[in-house]
């Protein structure tokens, strides 16, 4: 049964209204270990996950129903503190278009590299020194969606709890571990464990459909405007190539890395010999 909310917030001016505006800031987001999430949709995911949010913001007025009933049904939810507002105030915590009614404080995640646990055949992502939210976010659905084992942010311009970052991967970054690391660190890491780096980049020779995909591997993408760094292409066992017939020079990022993945996933689910 669904637990009564424990307190109402009517005002915009409320000291806790002007706190939310303030985890839209990295260094805050950091130092509270605290991030938001807005959506129901978002918002499930991450208690499918085992997530346990901190606090809960709920507009009636912008919410459909049954939702709230949905969302009592969980362990999870029940836990956390539950606010009602008004329409005025939840238009004033919503960073995206066309809100539902959902706001919640979540713990941030992050899982240190030395804690990555990535099985005996692990499909990992990593991504260099992508910098746009939306691009990371959407290479964590497309991740979530693969299979994928761990997707692993190498010098990153952005961090896992920026709001826009779970936003675009629909709450797919509480689904999936995900770490934030040093190029060194990361390269040692998978060295050790022996993982082999293929490495997306238009300098290679030989097209991703031509390269064995299965077994260990770490696929890696950097940023749209350099590329994957001279680290990385050194230490790549295979260089993949996505081939472009048009005038625009480079894919996004988040495409190059959902072809690569799925022709991952397709060569693993054929028969082996």
């Amino acid at each position: 049964m669904t637990q009564p909310f424990v307190s109402q917030i009517t005002s915009t001016a409320n000291p806790r209204i002007k706190g939310l505006a303030r985890l839209r800031r990295r260094r805050y987001r950091e130092e509270r270990g605290e991030t938001l999430v807005e959506g129901f949709e978002e918002l499930s995911l991450a208690l499918a996950a085992g997530v346990r949010p901190v606090t809960v913001y709920h507009c009636a007025e912008l919410s459909r129903p049954g939702e709230l009933e949905a969302l009592g049904a969980r362990a999870e939810f029940a836990e956390a503190e539950l606010i009602q507002v008004n329409r005025a105030v939840f238009d004033k915590i919503a960073y995206r278009e066309s809100p539902d009614g959902w706001l919640a404080v979540l713990p941030s995640v992050h899982t240190a590299l030395a804690d990555l646990r990535p099985g005996a055949e692990p499909l990992l992502l990593v991504c260099e020194g992508v910098e746009k939210p939306g691009n990371l976010g959407a290479m964590l659905r497309t991740a979530d969606a693969a299979g994928v084992s761990a997707v692993i942010a190498t010098d990153p311009g952005t961090d896992w709890a920026n709001p826009n970052v779970v936003r675009a991967s629909k709450g797919a970054v509480y689904a999936l571990p995900v770490v934030s690391a040093d190029t060194d660190d990361v390269l040692a890491w998978l060295a050790e464990r022996d993982i082999p780096v293929v490495a997306a980049t238009p300098e290679a020779s030989a097209v991703y459909t031509e390269l064995d995909l299965r077994g260990p591997l770490a696929i890696a993408v950097g940023s749209e405007k350099y590329g994957l760094s001279p680290a990385w292409l050194a230490a790549a066992r295979q260089r993949a190539l996505i081939p472009m017939s048009g005038l625009v020079d480079s894919l996004n990022v988040s495409t190059s890395a959902a072809i690569l993945l799925y022709e991952a996933v397709r060569q693993r689910s054929r028969p082996s010999g």
